[in-house]
């Protein structure tokens, strides 16, 4: 995910530089692979850029270990129960009439923690950990499609295991990743706040999306139809050596 913040033309500045930097390492990959005389430009660029992906979310994960481990606070972006009211000075009805704000909250999400423990600050890089790799695993997958396709071997059994496994990875990361967000919040919320505090939090709002569910479905059928193609391939292969054998 690529995002910046500030002055609307200096943040559109930095995500197309963002775009611009993948651009040319796609480019690049692209200008070897013609260099070489490549027939796979596309699958060259593809295993690139997903590979490329992979090793900065390994950077990433590093990088979140070792700062639950090093720092006294804990950045915090699930979901709590706590509503922050509207400032005295922002105009608003509560009538909801045309051409004005309606009076309400929003949900308290994306905040840090300061001193926070060691409990607090695993539970957070628990769930930063399961958020980057239920992110990551696209990439992996393609990844993972694209080596083996350009050894030659794209309907392999591996493909079909790797796919099959992505799919439960995505049901459970995804999962985790949802549940241990709004979880870490409420607890981050819970360590500041006592207990009599109209601050304090006292439920956890989890929720629970389908984008797990339809990610994991996409892998299980584009699994079936490698494993489908495996067999075809493998069926084809013993045609062709039983023909050779006549001849």
């Amino acid at each position: 995910m690529v995002t910046a913040g500030g002055e609307l033309l200096a943040s559109l500045g930095w995500i197309a530089l963002a775009l611009i930097v993948i651009a040319a390492i796609v480019g690049l990959a692209i200008w070897r692979g013609r260099r070489r005389g490549s027939r796979t430009i596309a699958l060259d660029a593809a295993l690139t850029v997903s590979g490329l992906w992979v090793m900065l979310s390994a950077v990433g994960a590093l990088i979140i270990i070792v700062k639950a481990f090093t720092v006294d606070w804990a950045e915090l972006n699930g979901t709590t129960t706590i509503w922050i009211g509207w400032p005295d000075d922002i105009p608003c009805s509560s009538s909801g009439a045309p051409g004005t704000l309606s009076c309400g909250g929003s949900n308290f999400a994306d905040f840090t923690v300061g001193g926070a423990s060691l409990g607090l600050r695993t539970l957070a890089a628990a769930a930063q950990l399961c958020t980057l790799a239920f992110t990551t695993i696209p990439a992996a997958m393609l990844a993972a499609i694209c080596f083996q396709t350009l050894r030659g071997r794209t309907f392999s059994r591996t493909v079909t295991r790797v796919l099959y496994t992505g799919a439960i990875c995505v049901v459970v990361l995804g999962i985790a990743s949802e549940l241990l967000s709004s979880i870490s919040a409420t607890f981050g919320l819970r360590e500041v706040f006592d207990e009599g505090s109209e601050w304090y939090p006292m439920s956890f709002q989890l929720t629970l999306t389908p984008l797990p569910f339809v990610g994991a479905l996409g892998l299980a059928a584009l699994a079936a139809v490698f494993s489908q193609g495996s067999r075809l391939q493998a069926e084809r292969d013993r045609l062709e050596r039983e023909t050779e054998g006549l001849v």
